[in-house]
Formats: C-alpha cells, structure tokens, sequence
C-alpha cells in the first residue's frame, strides 16, 4: 500500500487560514522622482547626440533606445534598437548590463555617484540586428546516414536548406533540411573527412581528409575537377578566400595540414599557388581574412599571418606557451555570408555582388574610420590572446580564466562578443576588447563547439555530455537546454538566417533542431 501523508495538523491548518486572511501588498516598489542627464556615445566614443534629460521613472533600456532613435531623426520604420553600457564618470569602469528605472539609482549610488541628478551619465550604444533570432527548442529531425562519428557540419551561407557534414566513413554528405532527408552522398576520400567548408557564394563545397586531399564538390553532389594533391599528411583545416576578392570568378582557398604547411589553390584548375611553409609543427586552423592576409595557428604555439598575394610572411605572433587549437576572426560571419544577408536581396551581377560583399566587410571591420580585423587566438595553455595584426605583433589582450585547455573560438555576428569553450566544462563570454564578462556554466563534460546566431542574441553549445544548451546573450543565462543525442557532440552550427541548429556527434546521426 502506498504510504499516505498524514493531514495537516492543527497548527498548520491555522496558519494557512491567516495567511488567507490578510491582504498581500502589492504596492509596486516606489522609483525616486527625478532625472539624470544622458549623454549618448558610439563604440569609437563620438557624441551621437546632444545631452538630454530622462526622467528616471521612464529610463527602461527600450525607452532609452527609442529616445535616442528619435534624437538622431529616424522614421519609425528605421528605428534601430540598442543596447546600453552606463560609463562612471571620473573612472574606467562600465556597467555592462543596463539596470531597471528601480535600480538604477542604487547601482549609480554603489559607484559612488551620490546625487545623479547633478552629474551627466555617459550611455555608450551598441546597435543590435534589427532581425531577431528565435532560439530553437525542439529536436526536429534525426536522420541517420553516415556510418561513423561525425566530425564536422556546415550550413550553406545561400540557404539553410543544405547542410553538409564529414564523416569517419569516408563521406561527407549533404542534407535537405527541410524534408529532414539525406540529398547527397559524396564519394571519393579513401579516409575520414575531417574539415569542410562552402564557398561564401554557396556554389562549392571543400573536403578535406585523412587521406590527404582536397576534394571539390559542387551544390549537386558532383565532384568539381579533380582531388587537390600535395599536402604530405591529412587536412585539418579549409578556408575560402573572402568573396570580394574573386578575380575573375576565380575563387581561391587555402588549406592547412599536419605536414606544418598550408597550401593556396585555385579552384578552377587545382593548381598550388603557393605553399606557405614556416610552421614547425602541424597547423590547427586557417582562417583567410578580407585584406587579403592569411591567419595560420599551429602546434609549434605561434600564429602566422601571410600575404596571400604573394605567398610571404608578415608576421609570427608568440605569446602562446602551447599549442595553438583555434583562431577566429572578428569579419568571420560576414566572409562567410559574403552578399547573403537578412534581407534576402541578393544582387544580380557578380559586379554588385562584388560590392555588396565588400561593403558588409568593410562595415564589420571599422573601428574608429579604419579597417581593423581583429583575431583570436585559443590555446593548450589555457589562455587565449587577441589580436590586430595591422598594428604589430604584440597582442591587445590577454583572455585569462579557463581552467583547462580551450578547444574553440568564436566572434559573435556584430562583433561586441567573444565565446569561448574549453575542456573545463565552461564556456566563457568576452567583449569585443578582450575583457570578461561571465562564465557559462551548465555542462558537465567539455565544451567542444559553440556557435552564435546570426543576430547576435543567443549561443548554441555542444558538449561531451550529449545535450546542446542555448544561452541568452543578454542575461547570460541558460535558455533552452537541448538533450537528443546518444553520444558526444563533436559538430554543430547555426544556419544564417537563424532558423536551424544542425549537430552531430559520436552517434552517427545528424540531429537539426529548430525553434
């Protein structure tokens, strides 16, 4: 028989009846009248408008955002929304998170600003994407296929209808999202596809493998040409060059192996344009950047930058006391989506095509009226150290906290944020500058992979603890957690127009989660 709990006894009969009784305040908590004095900055620090006085009582951060929306003269159909970061006067610090109108008095008075009616609060804007991201919740498809652990998976920057992922049995394969069936199986590597990456323009796809090649293939499945030879042992890492910098339709791509080179080939015709060697020891990750520079990390602990015109070295970045497992550069979502964007328009000629690509580069890379791309580089130390490889070799900052090695390495969309996961079961957030701002902590094994949304708002991470877990990035709190898989999450990535999470892992079956 099944225990049953005994009643309640007198006392606690009682006490539930008063409880009744008694009327609940609901007094709303009282905001202190009064104002403060805003004056409104961008990220290079420029004044966007003239200083204005907000009643404390209406201060939300919408509020905030509209405000300044009207200030600069905007329609109501171009407002852009903002996020705010409260500067201290007469001190470096700033208030990362926008606080609510009833604690905004108490967070200024904790920062020693006694009266902020008499003082001017410095509001520093950062426009958010105007599209939102919904975060995914649900498993929508498992589709089984490949017959061993999967290593790597890419969206097509064109449409999230196509994924494509490598395999350790010697496929890769693409897949029709939206019917959640397997499209095509491409044959031909003789060992694990290891890396893999589609042209930004959503034609191609690259493969490389275990068996040292460079495999072609087009949208169809067909394989383009034949395999690249040359390298000396397996790929580990494929980069395209960026789409504005095309000459004659022409793509290039660079790819990188243990042989500690990293090899320029022109598509078309599968001849090595140059071999960039200099590496001692195998190159992790290669990254190709929009001014035309090559960024190579390797187990030999330094990162190389090259001029891919010319195939020479430009500059070797050591600060790193350990192999180097990851870099990421802060235009990577716009190289890769080159003249894709949320707005769906996509150019007719290449020429525009051309333009479009250039002008969203250009617009990601600005700091202060100048073209900066900023690298991040991810270690077996531990650290992590970012980078401007156009103003030397010495690093901007160094990113300190994790426990134990990181694994991977990312810039969110908009640039303002940093991931990164690490063998310590953490993921942790950075701003666009280097410093810290929180630590993410839900898994309990390492974190392998994360991938930011297009809109900058959320983070998909996968773990060797099976599941994916989705972040807010405004609260850094824990979203949606996203168990499904049988084994360690090896892949995952965020499609670009934000309506997918593809993954795959040790189970074998790609799994693709949506909202």
């Amino acid at each position: 028989m099944a225990t049953v709990a005994p009643p309640p006894s007198k006392r606690q009969r009682r006490e539930v009846l008063e409880r009744s009784q008694t009327q609940q305040d609901v007094t709303p908590p009282v905001i202190e009248a009064g104002s403060f004095k805003a004056r409104f900055i961008d990220n290079d620090g420029n004044q966007l408008a003239e200083t204005i006085e907000v009643p404390l009582a209406d201060a939300t951060e919408k509020n905030v955002s509209l405000l300044l929306n009207t200030l600069l003269g905007r329609e109501r159909e171009e407002f852009t929304p903002y996020r705010f970061r409260i500067h201290i006067p007469s001190s470096d610090i700033v208030i990362d998170n926008y606080p609510t109108p009833s604690e905004f008095l108490a967070v200024l008075r904790k920062h020693g600003i006694e009266n902020p009616f008499e003082t001017t609060i410095t509001l520093a804007a950062e426009p958010q994407a105007v599209f939102k991201v919904q975060a995914v919740t649900r498993m929508s498809n498992r589709i089984p296929g490949h017959g061993e652990a999967i290593l790597a998976a890419q969206f097509s920057p064109k449409t999230s209808s196509l994924l494509a992922t490598g395999s350790g049995d010697n496929t890769a394969r693409i897949w029709n999202t939206d019917s959640g069936t397997p499209k095509y199986t491409l044959k031909g590597h003789s060992s694990w596809v290891l890396a893999l990456a589609w042209s930004p323009d959503g034609q191609y796809l690259a493969t490389g493998s275990m068996d040292k090649t460079v495999r072609i293939w087009n949208e169809s499945g067909q394989s383009v040409g034949r395999p690249f030879n040359g390298h000396a042992k397996w790929i580990t890492s494929i980069a395209w060059q960026p789409f504005h910098l095309w000459r004659d339709d022409t793509p290039k791509l660079a790819t990188a192996s243990k042989d500690a080179t990293i090899r320029i080939w022109v598509v078309n015709t599968g001849r090595t344009e140059h071999v960039l060697s200099g590496h001692k020891g195998s190159v992790s990750c290669v990254r190709w950047g929009g001014t035309d520079l090559i960024y190579s990390a390797s187990q030999d602990k330094t990162v190389k930058v090259w001029d891919a015109v010319n195939g020479t070295l430009k500059h070797t970045l050591a600060s790193h006391a350990h192999w180097v497992n990851h870099l990421a550069l802060s235009t990577d979502f716009v190289l890769r989506t080159a003249f894709y964007d949320h707005t769906k328009n996509v150019p007719s000629t290449t020429e525009e095509k051309r333009a479009k690509a250039k002008e969203r580069f250009e617009k990601a890379a600005k700091q202060q009226g100048t073209i900066a791309e900023r690298v991040i580089s991810a270690s077996d130390d531990f650290t992590m150290y970012l980078w401007d490889p156009a103003q030397g070799t010495k690093p901007l900052a160094r990113l300190l906290g994790h426990q134990k090695q990181v694994n991977h390495v990312s810039f969110s969309p908009d640039g303002n944020l940093i991931a990164s996961a690490g063998w310590d079961n953490h993921i942790k957030i950075w701003g666009r500058d280097g410093k810290f701002l929180t630590t993410l902590r839900a898994h309990v094994a390492p974190v392998y992979q994360c991938a930011f949304s297009a809109d900058s708002r959320l983070l998909c991470s996968g773990s060797r603890d099976t599941t994916l877990k989705v972040w807010d990035m405004r609260t850094f709190k824990l979203s949606v957690d996203l168990p499904g898989h049988e084994d360690e999450v090896y892949a995952l990535d965020w499609s670009l127009d934000g309506r997918l999470v593809g993954s795959g892992g040790k189970d074998k079956a790609v799994r693709l989660w949506r909202n």
